[in-house]
């Protein structure tokens, strides 16, 4: 299959490894000093499950490349609604757009672009970076879920579930994708707000009687917004979330890995979802809403800077 990653970062550099090294034509977009270092170094993967050097295509225009089969969408949230827009050269009759980003409604946003047919949900679980220009350092797990945004399982989704575990990558279909993004988001709303305020890992997190208690709070307040979206989290997915970062060490999430490279961050996909939608509930979302406030005034901070 031809394949293209938009955004290839840490997730889509190295799911996109994966894909090339099991022989498929995987086309790398990126921007910056990354992508320059991949277009004359190639894309290295330093990884438990085995190190790769990918000599591939790295345009930083999808004008380079051309019609694809399928396409991992892994840009920030942020850059979700410019980046669908570019796609255009990238879409053939049957192209399949699958999103591997953070947050709850990215896969919608590309759907009123491109349409619900060929638009996947997908929730990546994995500890991974970009640790030099062309370099990225995968530590721990590598999983997809993935699902129809109308909560289906035809040959669509079938064909995609094939190719990727044909490449050796962990993925599993859900028909209950939205519940599952909002699971991550109980982890993702605390755990990378509170580690990019404090600098803290998330052992630190774990050990702070504080911290821990914040981000128990963060997450009820995740679970009630999503009980307004129609998505019912059981209380237990608290004590599982806490459970399941003991796992990852001083692993750093990855708003505190955007702020010490300066980028911009993805708070209004983590703690502005949550604040708004208890809001337009006529609810209070008071950590997450502190939360939030703070990673403004630091995602401003970042981002004047830049234009400066």
């Amino acid at each position: 299959m031809r394949i293209a990653v938009m955004g290839a970062g840490a997730v889509g550099g190295y799911f996109g490894a994966r894909l090339a090294a099991a022989g498929h034509e995987v086309a790398f977009i990126a921007r910056g000093k990354h992508f320059e270092a991949m277009r004359r170094d190639g894309l290295k993967v330093k990884s438990t499950q085995g190190d790769l050097h990918i000599q591939s295509l790295f345009a930083s225009d999808p004008e380079e490349i051309g019609p694809v089969d399928l396409i991992l969408f892994c840009v920030k949230s942020y850059d979700t609604q410019e980046a669908a827009a570019k796609l255009t050269p990238l879409v053939g009759p049957e192209t399949i757009v699958l999103s591997l980003q953070n947050g709850v409604d990215n896969p919608e946003k590309i759907a009123r672009l491109w349409g619900r047919n060929r638009t996947l949900a997908g929730v990546v679980y994995i500890g991974a970076r970009v640790s030099a220009p062309g370099m990225i350092e995968h530590i721990a797990a590598g999983r997809i879920a993935m699902g129809e945004l109308d909560g289906g399982a035809g040959e669509r989704i079938s064909s995609v579930h094939r190719l990727l575990s044909a490449a050796g990558i962990s993925c599993a279909i859900s028909t209950e994708i939205r519940k599952v993004m909002w699971g991550k988001l109980v982890w993702n709303a605390p755990f990378c707000a509170i580690s990019c305020l404090t600098r803290a890992t998330v052992t630190e997190i774990l050990e702070s009687d504080l911290l821990r208690k914040l981000a128990v709070d963060c997450m009820e307040e995740v679970r009630e917004a999503a009980r307004f979206q129609g998505i019912d989290l059981a209380p237990s997915i608290v004590a599982e979330t806490l459970s399941l970062s003991q796992g990852l060490g001083d692993f750093k999430p990855s708003m505190l890995q955007d702020l010490e490279a300066g980028k911009p961050l993805e708070h209004e996909a983590f703690n502005g979802v949550v604040a708004n939608s208890l809001r337009e509930a006529g609810k209070e979302a008071p950590i997450n809403r502190t939360l939030y406030a703070m990673l403004q005034f630091l995602d401003e901070r970042i981002r004047k800077g830049k234009a400066g």
